[in-house]
């Protein structure tokens, strides 16, 4: 079970070592000692990987110093640089509600999280019944939905088909759909190009 929490498990060998390092202080004060304190390097080491984790999941907690870099508008271009964690995070706007999107180009729709949807006033499409996602951790059940406006730098995107998923833990997931919508797209140097058919002037 620990082997699909890695942080957690790092958490704890790193408490047993600085529990290890603190009975042995007593008997062997310079082993005890490194090893107390490799323990508590280690457990400062999981703390900041789990606020890089929370940083680049919450778009409330956007720390471009911690590995999400800004986008930039360059014309009628919208680039977007590569993430520390080796991703693509678009900043956009759902319903004029400011929230951030992983690119995934192996996804065919655009997934948004409960949470996101709640913000932006997006109800699901009864008459459409449920669909079946396929994730890391298995189907999850998800609702169709249309967002009516999504805008990302020189793009505008409106009546998008997406679906609302409960499991994406307030992710959000910007699927071919939307890019397929564009005029054209590209991987240039490391940086997601994305080029619309009628830019938008970029607030």
């Amino acid at each position: 079970m620990l082997a699909d929490k890695p942080a957690l498990a790092l958490a704890l060998i790193a408490l047993c070592v600085a529990m290890v390092g603190g009975a042995l202080m007593k008997v062997m004060p310079k082993s005890g000692a490194l090893l107390r304190g490799l323990g508590s390097f280690g457990l400062v080491a999981v703390l900041v990987l789990t606020v890089i984790d929370l940083a680049r999941l919450n778009p409330n907690l956007a720390m471009p110093q911690l590995g999400v870099p800004e986008q930039i508008v360059d014309g009628e271009e919208t680039h977007i640089p590569l993430a520390g964690d080796g991703h693509y995070w678009i900043e956009a706007e759902v319903n004029g509600h400011p929230t951030r999107f992983l690119v995934d180009t192996g996804a065919s729709l655009t997934a948004i999280s409960t949470e996101t949807a709640q913000a932006a006033g997006i109800e699901a499409e009864s008459m459409m019944g449920t669909v079946r996602l396929e994730t890391a951790n298995g189907s999850a059940p998800a609702q169709l939905t249309t967002i009516e406006r999504l805008e990302t730098g020189t793009i505008a995107a409106r009546e998008l088909r997406a679906v609302i998923a409960p499991t994406m833990n307030g992710m959000n997931v910007l699927g071919m759909n939307f890019l397929s919508r564009l005029e054209r797209w590209s991987v240039d140097n490391g940086t997601l190009i994305l080029v619309p058919h009628e830019p938008r002037v970029a607030s």
